[in-house]
């Protein structure tokens, strides 16, 4: 989990540069719907670094089936959730890893300061779907822990069609689900205690890179 210390002191130049570009549209829409899809978030370039990385901790074995539940309760079922993950540190070494956080960072500076969400680190891992594999519907913010306050997928999928399917479906209270294809680079955030969600099966592998904006325990 990456910590992100609220008193750091910041550029003027710096602080002014969350006001606008991608990070400043994805707290417009938050602000407004609660959730917000940002085609090129990133550049192509970050996105097949990320990818390229992705593919060789899998090559490796490095990524380890995703659980399910919580504490002594959690459990690997495919049925459930079928993706592979692998967390990224703290303080990545990887080039693209680091340019990731520096982009989320932005995010989160942005979001605190136009909605003060007091968001103070995040949680962020690889997440790679074989053809066939999907995620049922659930909520991310567990019942019993408010910590986490809004999450993010960035996908790093090449020349995505629509007929590879794979689609992230968000449910929506009052309009129909909002199914978002996983483009590479498009970046989709939402409100965890508000949108249940699932991901669809996909006929190729599916990647993305997957986490959570964090407040402090209380």
């Amino acid at each position: 989990m990456s910590a992100l210390a609220p008193g750091a002191t910041t550029k003027r130049a710096d602080l002014a540069g969350t006001l606008d570009g991608p990070a400043a549209a994805l707290a417009s829409a938050i602000e407004s719907d609660g959730l917000a899809v940002v085609p090129a978030f990133v550049d192509a370039a970050l996105v097949c670094a990320l990818r390229a990385r992705v593919c060789a901790l899998d090559a490796a074995g490095a990524l380890a089936p995703a659980a399910v539940g919580r504490a002594a309760g959690r459990h690997a079922d495919a049925t459930v959730r079928a993706d592979r993950t692998h967390w990224l540190a703290d303080a990545p070494a990887d080039p693209a890893e680091r340019a990731l956080h520096e982009a989320l960072g932005a995010v989160r500076l942005a979001l605190n300061l136009r909605l003060m969400l007091g968001l103070f680190s995040f949680e962020v891992h690889y997440a790679l779907y074989p053809p066939g594999g999907g995620y049922a519907r659930h909520r991310d913010r567990f019942r019993d822990d408010d910590a986490r306050v809004l999450s993010c997928v960035l996908y790093l999928n090449d020349a995505w069609r629509e007929s590879d399917g794979g689609a992230l479906r968000i449910y929506r209270d009052a309009a129909p689900p909002l199914d978002v294809l996983p483009h590479g680079g498009t970046l989709v955030a939402f409100l965890s205690e508000r949108f249940d969600h699932e991901v669809l099966a996909a006929s190729r592998p599916r990647l993305s890179v997957t986490g959570w904006f964090r407040r402090r325990a209380g």
